[in-house]
């Protein structure tokens, strides 16, 4: 199933600046970064509940918000975008 994960760490301390690179490459190796702090992910449900208790160990629940919305499929009917688009789509084969 396809998530969208999109975060808020505050960053006005080193710590939360730790903490921000943290969930970040936490979130880069499960999806595709769409936003600053958004990504869209394609999980199943024992990665979903893994990666939800990993960002929960890194984020300060008094200081940080995270949230994780299951997109409806097929994606590209309930999408709709304005501006910079992604580079590349998740389910294309990748060609390096």
């Amino acid at each position: 199933m396809e998530y969208l994960v999109a975060y808020d760490v505050a960053t006005d301390t080193a710590a939360g600046r730790r903490r921000l690179r943290r969930v970040a490459a936490l979130c880069e190796g499960h999806g595709q970064r769409v936003q600053k702090s958004v990504f869209e992910c394609t999980l199943n449900g024992g990665q979903l509940e893994q990666l939800f208790a990993r960002l929960g160990a890194e984020i300060d629940p008094s200081q940080d918000g995270l949230r994780i919305y299951r997109l409806r499929e097929p994606r590209g009917r309930f999408i709709r975008t304005l501006g910079r688009q992604i580079p590349f789509d998740m389910h294309d084969p990748l060609v390096l």
